[in-house]
């Protein structure tokens, strides 16, 4: 799963043309890799029932291995779209800390998600690829310039923050904003 992170950490970096380790060195050496492994039975009224209330993911990204059942839904326009599975696929969600990752400036978005109840039964295992503890991280200077003047500023310890808010059924994302 290391080896999986590097290559998405460096694809990134490509895709927004900056040199390819940069967002490596922001999440450090000692970075925290948490497997989650989740089970959602069967529900017989899906229509009445919320399901989980939306997290927020505080990591830097999470990689998921979903089954063949759809649940996981992704909130645009005040409006929630289910996430079609794709066998044998990976799906890489930005966290916050991706985009105020604080490190895209922005260019990459947290997307507000959900985990909707269904009719049939479903398993995926989530991994969440978080900086250090107590690394600084903040946007990249290639990202910043005069069209796109600096959105945060450097934060440590994000999930933390994001925590603490999460709980109270909000988003964190503006305690990193200038």
């Amino acid at each position: 799963m290391r080896m999986m992170t590097e290559l998405v950490s460096k694809s990134i970096a490509k895709l927004l043309q900056l040199e390819e380790n940069c967002f490596l060195n922001q999440f450090g050496e000692r970075t925290a890799l948490e497997v989650r492994f989740n089970y959602y039975p069967c529900c017989q009224r899906p229509e009445i029932v919320l399901g989980l209330k939306p997290p927020e993911d505080g990591s830097g990204y999470t990689i998921i291995l979903q089954d063949d059942v759809e649940g996981l839904q992704v909130l645009k326009k005040e409006q929630w779209f289910t996430v079609p599975t794709i066998p044998n696929a990976l799906l890489v969600l930005m966290g916050d800390q991706m985009e105020i990752c604080i490190m895209t400036n922005g260019i990459f978005k947290s997307p507000v998600h959900r985990v909707a109840t269904n009719r049939e039964e479903r398993t995926f295992v989530a991994v969440f690829y978080t900086p250090e503890k107590h690394k600084e991280i903040g946007p990249e200077d290639g990202l910043v310039n005069k069209e796109r003047p600096r959105l945060f500023k450097k934060v440590k310890d994000y999930e933390i923050t994001l925590w603490e808010y999460y709980q109270g059924g909000m988003r964190a994302l503006h305690v990193a904003e200038i």
